[in-house]
């Protein structure tokens, strides 16, 4: 940096630019923890994220969320028989088709934070693709499940699913329908997506 520009300063350059070279172009880059990271990519893709410290607030704002959408008493896609054991006090019609449903109700394998994504398989969504979904989903995740990338998260499932290893493994990450479709998103099936996240850590 030239030294007038040390001396007297520069309206042209901004703090962030002299961070930048202070640090040095060579050195590596500051690495983002794996929640924050989620966090971020999750909401620019349009997710609807919920935190949570306790299994009462889980409650809570799942009710807020039945009330914000008018989805009492309405069928509900939801294949795991623990969550329909867990939320059986709710008003809701549980089935394991996913046509007629108002939403997708599910827990997930991994949260995935460089994408901001959701990933799925067999255990949660059967034999489903990802378009016959109902278009709302509701995802109950714990902060364990957190990763930095889908190979480490199919790597996981590997290691956990010795025996028999699911299949229909996705990921869900776009929650919000773009007018403009380019060639990176085509094929995928945009949801409104509502993420109910535990802390259990």
């Amino acid at each position: 940096m030239n030294i007038f520009k040390k001396l007297f300063g520069s309206k042209s350059t901004s703090p962030k630019e002299d961070i930048k070279e202070e640090r040095g172009r060579y050195m590596p880059e500051v690495k983002i923890p794996a929640d924050e990271k989620f966090t971020i990519n999750f909401k620019k893709n349009g997710g609807k994220f919920i935190y949570c410290d306790s299994e009462k607030e889980i409650a809570e704002a799942f009710q807020n969320i039945l009330l914000e959408n008018k989805w009492d008493e309405n069928q509900v896609f939801c294949s795991d028989h623990s969550l329909r054991t867990e939320f059986k006090s709710f008003n809701l019609d549980f089935s394991e088709k996913s046509s007629g449903s108002s939403f997708f109700f599910s827990k997930c394998e991994y949260l995935i934070a460089d994408e901001g994504g959701i990933l799925l398989c067999s255990k949660q969504i059967g034999e489903n693709r990802l378009p016959n979904l109902p278009t709302n989903v509701v995802i109950y995740a714990h902060t364990s499940q957190l990763v930095d990338t889908i190979g480490e998260g199919l790597r996981l499932i590997k290691n956990k699913d010795k025996q028999k290893l699911p299949s229909n493994i996705t990921t869900i990450k776009h929650f919000e329908t773009k007018k403009e479709k380019d060639f990176l998103s085509y094929g995928s099936s945009s949801k409104n997506l509502y993420l109910l996240l535990l802390e259990d850590l």
